[in-house]
């Protein structure tokens, strides 16, 4: 039995997991047959697919099954390679923890029968579409992923807001769904054939290339957060339970980044270097305005959500640089990028998911997303503190964490860039890592925000004051990804040496053998240019930390006083005393608010003798919505109004339209051909 058999009929067991889940929906035990298959299904897949990345096979020998469905004279492909093995890795990986998860947090749910079905279903379409080696079977299976998602966004459709949240993400997925159609329309020429294997071994032209592209980057970053495309995540990710916004924003958002390697690494061939100009530019803008974004946000899962757009663009800035490096022949740079973008793939499947469990925690402890409502939980959920200051630790590109390695290998294919002919490059590529640094910094303070704010100081609120730590589940699944986090941290050279088969079936060249290098060090090109060795880091601060906590409590701690603490010249302590999230954003918006986001502050202080109090309001407006989005609202609106006398035409009438309708697309078929 191949490969490729055993993961579909994993993916046919979840899709019965989902049709299961509506009869028993309404049982007691549903949460625990549903919760409880899908994890084992998923780490059957996990299991399969990391025994395949592991193998090495050559991209010549990965194997494939078609069965009788879909078009009648191409039928439904399947294919796993190096790089479908690796996204099928992520997703499963993420279905386990996010399944374990569910099983203590979904019996928290007021409505399960609306959730139970669309999870497996959502997990089955992700995998087929990684799976997937048709454009016909990639788009189903797209869609399908899409209209799961969406029903899980819906499942608290009493809120007007969790509406309005799903309203925009099927009209977003539905547009990107057509952008994707064109593009494999385009690929497939008027030939019209659909495989993949045909598509690789065309040949296309500078102008289908960059049309893909463009397309590519509409329908694929649309899904994966690109911004302007990212209007949907800070509405939809907030709206699904927390289970489901770490799959959405911890996984989706990675096969819809697979969806544009495949085709622009795979199917488009050799690429050109204008191509990574394109990417870069996206990448980093979307980096930078994503985490502005997230700082000036006090609902926690809408930080998180905004901060996935950040982390998409820092994986997009790395797909720019090795599609540049790929063009001008530069194999090892272009492996280096690649690779630092996968890796970046693999840690944001971690610590987001990570911290999304974490805001399912506090909501279900203390029933609160606003961070300005919570404080002091570190006293009332020790370990729930513990795990998320992990995930934000990792999210800030710290040491001895993930997310410090695969930034820091972004940044070693940046210092490649001055090797590349192309002035443009040359100019562009120093300044995208100044955006990308200026981002990373901005990515620690805002999570400072999210974890102080949270959990330290006093408790602001009744709620915060009587939280209780979670189930044990929950516990569990945040435990594991924490340790994940450090593990690779600590160990990235055994990642990246995992990921050496990706890098050769799409660049034919890789980073050098990691795991060979004493003392677990990682050597992106060669010593004398940069090593890292994050074992070492983790053990000098343990051993630092350890020796600086021994030191005070032997010799400090003799010259104790107690005495009361210094109040600030507030001699009654009170919560509201304490920076809230808008006040710790303050200085940030007020450097880059004007600008980005047209801020305005206004403030009412009575004059001497008036006893009114003070108020201070903080205005802030959306531009990419304002300008962009608001405008095709109402330009459809309009044309809707206008177009709605056509459904009281006559028969003769609409027989009319249809023979135009069928002339003019038998003449643009005459003049594609």
């Amino acid at each position: 039995m191949t490969s490729v058999s055993v993961l579909l009929s994993c993916v046919a067991a979840l899709l019965g997991t989902a049709v299961l889940a509506v009869p028993i929906g309404r049982s007691a035990s549903s949460t625990f047959v549903v919760y409880g298959a899908s994890l084992v299904f998923c780490a059957v897949a996990f299991v399969f697919t990391l025994a395949y990345l592991a193998s090495a096979l050559p991209a010549a020998e990965a194997p494939t099954i078609v069965l009788p469905l879909g078009l009648p004279w191409l039928g439904s492909h399947f294919r796993i390679d190096a790089l479908a093995a690796f996204f099928l890795m992520v997703v499963n990986l993420g279905g386990v923890l996010s399944a374990l998860y569910a099983l203590g947090y979904g019996r928290h749910e007021h409505a399960p029968g609306r959730v139970l079905p669309f999870f497996p279903a959502f997990l089955a379409g992700m995998n087929l579409v990684v799976l997937a080696d048709d454009a016909f079977t990639f788009l189903i299976s797209w869609e399908f992923m899409s209209l799961a998602s969406w029903a899980l966004v819906m499942a608290h459709h009493r809120d007007a807001d969790n509406r309005k949240a799903g309203y925009v993400y099927i009209v977003m997925a539905s547009f990107g769904t057509l952008a994707l159609l064109l593009a494999f329309g385009l690929l497939a020429g008027s030939a019209g054939d659909y495989g993949f294997a045909a598509i690789r071994g065309s040949a296309h032209t500078p102008f289908t290339v960059g049309l893909v592209l463009i397309l590519l980057l509409l329908g694929a970053g649309s899904k994966a957060g690109l911004v302007p495309l990212h209007a949907w995540l800070p509405l939809a990710h907030p709206a699904a339970p927390s289970h489901v916004s770490a799959l959405m924003s911890g996984v989706m958002t990675k096969v819809a980044v697979y969806g544009f390697i495949r085709v622009v690494f795979d199917l488009l061939g050799m690429p050109t270097w204008w191509s990574g100009i394109v990417v870069l530019i996206i990448g980093s803008g979307s980096a930078v305005l994503g985490i502005l974004q997230a700082l000036m946000e006090s609902d926690m899962k809408r930080l998180l959500a905004y901060s996935t757009i950040e982390n998409i663009g820092m994986i997009f800035v790395s797909l720019g640089l090795a599609l540049a490096f790929k063009a001008n022949g530069m194999g090892l740079a272009a492996a280096l990028a690649l690779t630092a973008a996968l890796f970046h793939v693999l840690n944001h499947s971690f610590f987001k998911s990570l911290l999304f469990f974490g805001a399912g925690a506090l909501l279900t402890a203390t029933g609160e997303r606003n961070m300005d409502k919570l404080g002091g939980l570190i006293h009332r959920m020790p370990v729930t503190s513990v795990v998320f200051l992990v995930g934000c630790v990792a999210i800030s590109a710290l040491p001895p964490f993930n997310g410090f390695v695969s930034e820091w290998l972004a940044f070693q294919a940046i210092l490649q860039s001055p090797a590349v002919p192309q002035w443009g490059l040359k100019i562009l590529v120093p300044a995208v890592g100044g955006m990308l640094a200026l981002s990373a910094a901005l990515a620690a303070a805002c999570f400072v925000k999210a974890f102080g704010v949270t959990f330290l100081g006093r408790p602001r609120t009744a709620v915060a004051e009587q939280a209780v730590e979670v189930d044990r589940f929950s516990l569990t699944a945040m435990s594991v990804l924490a340790t994940l986090c450090l593990l690779a941290g600590i160990l990235p050279g055994t990642v990246i040496d995992g990921l050496a088969p990706v890098t050769l079936s799409l660049i034919g060249d890789r980073m050098p053998v990691q795991t060979d290098i004493p003392w677990l060090s990682i050597v992106p090109v060669v010593e004398s240019r940069s090593s890292y060795n994050g074992l070492l880091v983790f053990l000098f601060t343990l051993f630092s930390a350890s020796l600086t906590a021994y030191l005070i409590h032997r010799f400090a701690s003799r010259g104790l006083r107690r005495a009361p603490a210094w109040d600030c010249g507030f001699p009654e302590t009170s919560p509201s005393t304490q920076y809230t999230a808008s006040s710790f954003a303050q200085p940030v918006r007020r450097v880059f608010g004007t600008l980005v986001f047209r801020a305005r502050e206004k403030v009412d202080m009575p004059a001497p003798g008036d006893l009114r109090p003070a108020r201070f309001a903080v205005e802030t407006h959306d531009l990419i919505w304002e300008a962009l989005y608001l405008p095709i609202i109402g330009a459809v609106g309009f044309a809707a109004e206008k177009l709605n006398h056509l459904q009281f035409l006559t028969i003769r009438r609409y027989l009319s339209l249809v023979f135009l309708a069928l002339v003019f697309l038998l003449l643009m078929l005459a003049l594609w051909s």
